[in-house]
């Protein structure tokens, strides 16, 4: 009769392939961030990812299937990001409670965590990049990348919001005001190097992005203590 093991399972390490798929897809999003899709050979993004060319159709499919892959990988790194901040992206409702002190605290903890990813992580840019590049070119990928961050993310904030104010989530003036909030840690990103020069500051890192943290949850703020006066 054998003995019982306490032996761990091994975590399943990642496969060459898995590593060159995942190689091909980083290489993708940056260089289709940088140069554009129709800038970008298949030849480029393999010797960007040290891959085989013909790698890219098995396991893509082609440069299209790639474009789509690339976009799902930043749903799925921003899903991970706003789901420790704001929860599960795709539940219906916030807390139960319906405490607004909690969804007020909730709201300052998002601004906190956006900025430390947007702002702060170098990573972060290439995913920008993307999205801009998405943004004033539409394609498939940004129905993606639409589906499954922009609007459950902003879906979410907005319930978060009407329950830290009473206002309703679908309001037209919530809709707005996420937005605001949104808006004003993505500048950090797209105009990093203005801020740069303005700031007198040689990069942004972990010190800057406290800065900037500070002075977008003092907004924060402002804006819940003027709408916390109109009510009263």
């Amino acid at each position: 009769m054998s003995k019982p093991t306490n032996a761990k399972i091994p975590r399943r390490e990642a496969s060459p392939s898995d590593m060159t798929r995942a190689a091909l897809v980083r290489a993708a999003l940056t260089l289709f961030g940088r140069q554009g899709f129709d800038g970008t050979s298949t030849r480029e993004i393999a010797a960007e990812a040290k891959a085989n060319i013909g790698s890219i159709a098995y396991h893509f499919g082609g440069k299209e299937g790639l474009r789509a892959a690339a976009a799902d990988y930043i749903v799925d790194t921003i899903q991970a990001i706003a789901g420790q901040a704001i929860g599960d992206l795709q539940a219906p409702n916030v807390s139960e409670e319906g405490d607004p002190e909690a969804a007020r605290a909730q709201l300052f903890t998002a601004l906190e965590r956006m900025v430390a990813f947007i702002v702060a992580r170098p990573e972060a840019g290439e995913i920008v990049q993307f999205v801009l590049r998405e943004l004033s070119h539409p394609t498939a990928a940004l129905d993606r990348i639409y589906d499954g961050v922009f609007e459950p993310t902003h879906r979410r904030l907005c319930l978060i919001w009407e329950q830290a104010t009473g206002e309703p989530a679908e309001s037209e003036a919530t809709r707005l005001t996420v937005f605001t909030l949104i808006g004003q840690v993505v500048y950090f990103r797209i105009g990093r190097e203005a801020v740069m020069r303005r700031m007198g500051w040689r990069r942004i890192g972990d010190a800057e992005a406290t800065k900037i943290a500070a002075a977008v949850t003092d907004n924060l703020g402002a804006i819940l203590a003027a709408r916390k006066d109109r009510r009263s």
